[in-house]
């Protein structure tokens, strides 16, 4: 394999969110905030702190409130400037400087896999990274830079996983394979939501992966299963039997932002970090404890 240094991140952001309906009706779940920073831009900055700057966010129809989030915003910055609020407008600013964002259109739901499949054209011949919105890892190293590292020493793709409990393993895609150390598996086998019975591990794949351009070539040969959609995961079992894939045990939390307990746990989790905001939010604990 190539050893490329990992430059792109692709970020499918196409869902409709009707988990979160009415809030998602007309905006994106992808900007739902986490006390005051859209979700989107959790992950974002997850690619930027692992070293990549050209991010690919795979989109659909109405989501144009995500790239121009993503964009300056004159009138507000110039507005913030004029009132002496300079630390707001440089927080605006901040965020058109994040990254170099190149946008896709999904022009239909037809599953992860197409719709990392759709960034084929920009990756071209080089790895990159897949970071899925669902997903907020909080940790001192980026998950995604804990995958690339593996990438770089190893030459080989590699998933992010996390044990999960026996009962847990239907709502995931689990990945068996032979333990090469302690966290790191050679990956054989990937099946998507297995019952416990028949599932290779408690290993789950959560949405972090490092991967070589060949995956475009595999998921061109996945055949669409349930509803049309081609599954990523699919597409990375025929990569196993193509080249190595790894899974990787990382480091960190991870919040499931697709969930509404998911969600209300991410945000106080995060409020609870911020000096500012911890002793009220403490307080608001109490309150409503005592009262239950």
């Amino acid at each position: 394999m190539s050893q490329l240094r990992v430059r792109k991140a692709v970020i499918p952001a196409a869902g409709l969110g009707t988990r979160f309906l009415p809030a998602t009706k007309a905006i994106p779940k992808e900007m739902i905030p986490i006390v005051d920073v859209p979700m989107i831009q959790h992950i974002v900055e997850e690619a930027v702190r692992s070293g990549i700057h050209d991010v690919i966010l795979v989109t659909a129809r109405h989501k144009e409130a995500i790239e121009n989030h993503f964009d300056f915003n004159f009138e507000l910055e110039e507005s913030l400037d004029q009132k002496q609020k300079k630390d707001l407008a440089e927080i605006s600013r901040s965020i058109g400087r994040l990254c170099n964002l190149i946008s896709i259109r999904q022009k239909a739901p037809m599953g992860l896999g197409h719709a990392v499949l759709c960034a084929a054209p920009v990756v071209g011949q080089e790895p990159f990274a897949v970071l899925l919105g669902d997903d907020l890892i909080d940790s001192e190293v980026p998950c995604t830079r804990q995958l690339m590292e593996i990438y770089e020493s190893q030459g080989a793709s590699v998933v992010g996983v996390m044990e999960v409990p026996q009962d847990q393993v239907s709502k995931y895609g689990i990945v068996g394979g032979r333990t090469l150390r302690p966290g790191l598996i050679e990956v054989d086998q990937l099946v998507e939501k297995p019952s416990p019975e028949l599932a290779p591990s408690r290993y789950a794949i959560p949405g972090r992966y490092v991967l070589s351009h060949r995956i475009f070539e595999c998921l061109q040969n996945t055949k669409p299963g349930k509803g049309g959609e081609i599954q990523l995961t699919d597409g990375l079992q025929l990569l196993a039997r193509v080249e190595r894939l790894l899974a990787y045990e990382f480091e960190g939390t991870r919040y499931d932002t697709g969930d509404r307990l998911g969600l209300i746990d991410a945000t106080l989790a995060y409020a609870l970090k911020r000096p500012e905001l911890a002793p009220g939010v403490q307080e608001l604990l109490r309150k409503h404890l005592r009262g239950s």
